[in-house]
């Protein structure tokens, strides 16, 4: 058995293991896919069929680089291991025994789609409010429902749950859940959460199933435990419950899906199951850097809830962990840019060794727009770009009929959106009678009660209005009064907030994302035109530029977190290391979340190979108003030992931004300054800086600022608690700063 050269002690104890419970702690980076496959190799090897050994993975991928592992070591009998995701096994399973719980064996899986419409059927056919009872919202408190293993019957005898619906004013979702388990049991179809909940049942009411199936699965191995919900948990304990060789692998430190059901208890509690279990720890990472592993530890000792281990590595100390302090997300964004550009003609590197990771999706925008500027390619993995997703073209779309109510594309998509009584019937007919009658859609749309009837015409009209409202609007207000303006009148702010589910939550947030870049537009000095039409041409390019893109060569990764869980990169950028943002803001409620959100950070660091790099911004755009940030709680738990602070300002005045740019510059000569265009020389402040108070700043004073030097106050503006101050610097001319972030000495 020449593969057990190939592992150290830990993990050789862990392959050679193979009767009785076991769990193997896997730290980040252990190998823990190597001691799966090897272990599954030697049992094999040992004369274990392989017919009864259940391997349970979270991905298709997952299972199919296993299986590809163990070919490689035993050959074709690989092929006869019961292996992959716990839905395939499971739906496998239920085709066998379907007629058991009176399903046929052909029975159908509904996918989220077809689940979502079919509740969207059910409310319309009970007369319910459909703002109310959002397909989204309904199917998400099924699916937990069903996860906890509560039926439709339970539900409605839950007086917890019925409270609970009746303070969401959601009461008849008990009575949907009912009919929706109906009609899919009519319909003989399954969806993805029936296919565990269903096998539950299975193995509840009919033994003969479940003893057929342990005697199957002599040797269960779940990967990812840590990931399994109370259904996925039931499942596992009852086909092992006969021989109990059941081995699980996972980290607790990396449990991160709460969300989706993922339940930490099922790791921290498995040896209550199991009293004679033999715990493995694989405590040795192969893929990080000394300086990133002892960051990592030092951060998740932090956690009360947890299976003690001490992660180590025998790697190269690495360069210590860059923390860099912006301005701004906006500065944040340009420097994570520039960052990439040095440090790949610096060392010459790939695109595709640099990873950048968020918390939210919404984070993407800054980001986006600061590699588009430099020209570094990118993917989005796990998400949209952020203006191809829907929420974001839809309000766009407003934007843009508010500009140009012909624009037939815009209307298409928005006439009937947030919902106003306008069908598909109607909606074509709209199209129709323009070709027939050689008028414009929008003269259509203007006078419907004339071309279509009184009936459908009310609805149109008032839409048309609506559209004419807003180009009012526009005719005398900037860009980000007016999106402000269409986003809350239009109903799509209103919508997306109604709708309390994790994907309803990011698309608000993306939502307020746009805002907040359509506000940094506006108060940008260097954008002379700050009206609608304006933002919009500037948008257009952007997204034109990135749909028409080359798609061949080396790429920037970005990802949330949660997507990046499983891969690995030489350099990784965290990025929003900020209070409320990372810790998130809807995490902090309780010790349990904050210590899942504890959990997320060092999925983060530990996916880092050479360099790691975390970024936080001292003021970010909420809502269109510029908010003071506080770095994250996270960074202070961070051993300073293994941290290099840098601030988006160096000290000779002339920003990371300011010199890549000049190198490129020379370099290529992809930007040349125009003609017109003063280029200011670095300035460098005296020793002895130190800022002023600015509370009584005023028209006329003489300030000095650290990076532009000299200059006169020319105006003070003041919006609200903002206040901002125009001053015309001697090197280069005029700038506007707003105050509470501003660092200026007066002179007087």
């Amino acid at each position: 058995m020449d593969y057990l050269n190939l592992l150290n002690e830990s993990q050789r104890k862990a392959v050679l293991h193979t009767e009785g419970p076991a769990m193997i702690i896997a730290g980040a980076g252990s190998g823990k896919t190597r001691v799966l496959t090897y272990r599954i190799a030697n049992l094999i090897s040992l004369g274990v069929d392989p017919f009864n050994i259940l391997a349970l993975t979270f991905t298709n991928k997952a299972a199919k680089e296993m299986r590809h592992r163990i070919e490689k070591v035993i050959g074709n009998e690989a092929k006869n291991i019961w292996m992959g995701t716990f839905h395939s096994v499971f739906s496998r399973i239920l085709r066998a025994e379907a007629d058991k719980i009176g399903y046929p064996k052909s029975f159908t899986i509904y996918d989220t789609d077809d689940s979502k419409t079919l509740i969207r059927n059910i409310v319309k056919e009970m007369n319910l409010d459909d703002k109310l009872y959002k397909p989204n919202v309904v199917l998400g408190r099924i699916s937990s429902a069903k996860n906890k293993l509560i039926s439709h019957k339970q539900y409605l005898n839950d007086a917890v749950i019925q409270a609970d619906d009746e303070a969401a004013m959601r009461p008849k979702i008990g009575k949907i859940y009912e009919q929706y388990q109906n009609r899919c049991f009519k319909a003989g179809a399954m969806d993805f959460d029936d296919l565990l909940f269903q096998t539950n049942v299975l193995f509840r009411d009919h033994p003969d199933a479940l003893n057929k199936y342990q005697n199957i699965f002599k040797f269960v191995m779940v990967d990812e435990y840590q990931d399994t919900n109370y259904s996925q948990y039931l499942i596992t304990r009852k086909l092992a419950a006969q021989n109990r060789n059941i081995v699980v692998v996972g980290d607790d430190a990396q449990s991160i899906y709460a969300f989706r059901g993922a339940d930490i208890q099922n790791i921290l509690n498995f040896e209550r199951d199991y009293p004679e279990l033999e715990v493995f720890k694989l405590e040795q990472n192969y893929r990080s850097t000394k300086n990133i592993v002892h960051a990592a530890n030092s951060v998740i000792k932090n956690n009360q809830a947890q299976l003690r281990k001490d992660v180590f590595t025998d790697n190269e100390e690495g360069p210590l962990i860059e923390v860099i302090k912006a301005n701004s997300d906006n500065e944040e964004g340009k420097l994570v840019a520039t960052t990439i550009f040095e440090e790949k003609m610096n060392n010459h590197l790939s695109y595709d060794d640099f990873a950048i990771l968020y918390r939210t999706n919404a984070q993407s925008r800054a980001i986006e727009e600061a590699l588009r500027r430099m020209n570094i390619k990118y993917k989005i993995v796990g998400g949209l770009s952020f203006y191809q997703r829907k929420e974001i073209k839809d309000l766009i779309a407003y934007l843009r009929l508010t500009v140009n109510p012909n624009d037939e594309q815009a209307l298409r998509r928005v006439i009937n959106y947030p919902k106003r009584g306008i069908g598909e019937t109607t909606e074509s007919k709209i199209f129709v009678t323009a070709d027939e009658t050689n008028h414009s859609v929008w003269e259509i749309v203007q006078n419907a009660g004339q071309f279509l009837g009184n009936r459908v015409g009310m609805a149109i009209e008032n839409f048309s209005i609506l559209i004419k409202d807003f180009a009012r609007i526009a005719d005398n207000n900037d860009a980000f009064e007016v999106a402000k303006h269409v986003a809350k009148h239009s109903g799509i702010v209103d919508d997306l907030y109604q709708d309390k589910t994790v994907e309803g939550l990011a698309r608000y947030e993306n939502i307020q994302e746009l805002l907040n870049g359509i506000k940094e537009y506006v108060d940008d000095p260097e954008k002379e035109d700050k009206s609608l039409s304006a933002f919009l041409q500037d948008i257009a390019l952007i997204t034109d530029a990135d749909t028409k893109a080359d798609l061949d060569g080396e790429f920037v990764t970005l990802m949330t977190i949660h997507s990046a869980k499983g891969l690995e990169f030489k350099n990784v950028f965290i990025v929003g290391m900020e209070e409320n943002l990372f810790p998130s803001q809807m995490m902090l409620n309780s010790r349990a979340d904050l210590e899942e959100e504890r959990r997320l950070f060092y999925v983060a660091i530990t996916r880092a190979e050479k360099k790691l790099y975390l970024t936080y911004a001292t003021s970010r755009y909420q809502w269109g108003n510029l908010r003071a940030c506080e770095k994250s709680r996270f960074l202070d738990e961070i051993d300073p030992r293994f941290l290099n602070f840098k601030y988006g300002e160096q000290s000779n005045g002339a920003s990371v931004l300011d010199r890549v740019l000049q190198r490129k510059t020379s370099v290529s000569n992809l930007v040349t300054p125009p003609a017109h265009k003063q280029v200011a020389t670095a300035y460098t402040p005296p020793a002895d800086f130190k800022a002023s108070d600015t509370s009584n700043l005023a028209a006329g004073m003489k300030v000095e600022h650290p990076k532009f030097g000299f200059g006169v106050v020319t105006k003070m503006d003041t919006q609200g608690n903002s206040t901002k101050a125009i001053i015309n610097f001697d090197e280069v001319g005029e700038k506007t700063l707003l105050l509470s972030f501003a660092k200026l000495r007066i002179h007087n």
